[in-house]
């Protein structure tokens, strides 16, 4: 039988303390090589928002930021240790950027790729982004905390730029 997910519980003086150091970390990650590409993958500002905020504008739950930020930790070691990809998802999107000081939506051809690994018994995913012409850059990662209705294991809702 399938262990449980414990319920996730912190107060907010432990979620402030988890989100200071993890931004120190990730702050300090710069670019980290993976063997699949063969080429490094840059940790932006554009990566470390994606785990604070859903969307532009838009803040995650404090349990979601919580538990991501927790394992970011991890996200460089699976980027350095993946030489398999698992996913690949490639869609048109609007992307927000500024043009003439004022900004604007233009849809782009965006590229998602997945890893999957399990470090020190923790399972996480990792998503890196390209946009069309740019450079590739980690965008999220999903830890594992989710069950269904039929005690399934539920990573991501199947949409990167939202997960």
């Amino acid at each position: 039988m399938e262990r449980q997910p414990e319920k996730l519980t912190f107060t907010t003086e432990e979620f402030n303390s988890i989100r200071e150091k993890a931004e120190a970390l990730y702050k300090g990650i710069g670019s980290v090589p993976c063997p699949y590409f063969q080429e490094k993958i840059n940790f932006n500002t554009e990566g470390l928002e994606h785990i604070k905020f859903k969307a532009w504008n838009r803040a995650r739950s404090q349990r979601d930021q919580f538990m991501r930020l927790k394992l970011i930790q991890l996200a460089p070691e699976v980027l350095k240790r993946s030489r398999t990809l698992q996913g690949l998802w490639e869609t048109k999107i609007p992307v927000r950027r500024k043009r003439h000081g004022r900004w604007e939506e233009v849809y782009t051809n965006v590229t998602y790729y997945e890893f999957i690994a399990v470090i020190d018994n923790r399972r996480v995913k990792v998503i890196v982004k390209q946009i069309l012409g740019g450079e590739k850059f980690f965008w999220t990662m999903i830890p594992f905390w989710r069950v269904d209705n039929f005690n399934r294991r539920i990573l991501h809702s199947g949409n990167p730029e939202v997960d």
